[in-house]
């Protein structure tokens, strides 16, 4: 710090006075002292004394905006996303022309769920960087959970323009069509997602859950297979390719399909609903098969019990109850 001395005469004397100078730069060299501490101090992973410094740094001088920056990096990485949140929003309101704290604030907001927030934040860094792949794909991401999918659909075919080989932004404008009804195009942009990256069983799900909306069951079914194959372990695919099975009629092979689907996962709900409706559907062709008939009741209720909101199951429960405790007993209906 420097200091000036001004001398006035008085009364045959002099009076020195000392004013501060300086004192803005002093304090903004003693803050990023401390932000490079704490930025050491996170590099070891040591992030308690990282935090540490970064709050001293902010005490110093608040208007530092690397200081909020540094600390919102911090509490990222211990997961507190709220305080991340708050720190990227100040270093943001300090520097606004900041892209990587602007990313990351809408990062934050994504994590907590707020998603008109993390639209405004990715909608702002898309306008600082109009060429950032990551934002137009994340900004379209928020724009479909929030289902305004013509806007999905717009940052989706941004982000191709940007990187035309992300398999990841082709998989999402297809479930963008796909949601619209727009199905060749959804199944055009899932081959095109494949061609990038071949080894993805979701997005061949995605493609064969779309390919049975036209019921074109047999294109449906050689997707599954190939999603099994990949990850033999992934009970949506086993479900799904059960569901495509009993719609061919293959009932034994449906039914092998979705018992895999619940070794890997027994309270996967849709699983239970659907081997239900396959053995019901066996029992309903040969009556004598009470043990169908059992089982599949059995897996209707067990499904409604880890998913009480099924109202189509509801109806089918009900729809083949029987009258009494007798097993022979006619159904209510059929």
């Amino acid at each position: 710090m420097r200091w000036m001395v001004r001398r006035f005469g008085w009364l045959g004397g002099c009076v020195i006075l000392l004013t501060a100078c300086g004192c803005a730069s002093w304090t903004d060299r003693v803050a990023q002292q401390r932000v490079d501490r704490g930025m050491r101090l996170l590099k070891a992973d040591n992030l308690d004394a990282a935090l540490a410094e970064f709050q001293q740094a902010v005490q110093i001088n608040p208007r530092l905006a690397v200081a909020h920056s540094s600390l919102g990096v911090a509490y990222r990485r211990k997961g507190d996303y709220e305080q991340a949140a708050r720190s990227f929003a100040e270093a943001v309101k300090l520097n606004p022309f900041s892209f990587s704290d602007t990313f990351q604030l809408a990062q934050m907001y994504y994590h907590l769920r707020q998603l008109r927030d993390a639209i405004r934040a990715y909608v702002h860094a898309c306008e600082l960087d109009p060429n950032n792949f990551d934002a137009h794909l994340n900004l379209g991401v928020c724009y479909q959970q929030e289902g305004e999918l013509d806007q999905a659909i717009v940052l989706y075919r941004r982000a191709i323009e940007l990187r035309p080989d992300s398999a990841f932004a082709h998989s999402n404008l297809g479930a963008a069509y796909d949601a619209q009804g727009r199905f060749y195009e959804a199944i055009h942009e899932y081959n095109e997602s494949l061609e990038r990256d071949g080894n993805q069983p979701m997005v061949l799900v995605n493609l064969a859950t779309t390919l049975m909306k036209q019921e074109r069951f047999a294109n449906a079914r050689s997707a599954l297979e190939l999603a099994v194959k990949i990850d033999p372990e992934m009970a949506l695919a086993h479900s799904q390719l059960g569901y495509c099975l009993f719609r061919e009629k293959r009932y034994e092979e449906a039914i092998a399909a979705y018992e895999r689907a619940l070794a890997i996962d027994p309270k996967f709900a849709e699983a239970h609903a659907g081997l239900g409706v396959v053995k019901m559907s066996r029992y309903l062709v040969d009556k004598a098969r009470l043990d169908d008939y059992q089982a599949a009741v059995d897996h209707w209720h067990r499904s409604l019990e880890l998913n009480p909101q099924q109202a189509k199951l509801r109806k089918l429960v009900e729809k083949y109850r029987i009258r009494s405790e007798d097993p022979n007993a006619v159904l209510l209906s059929q």
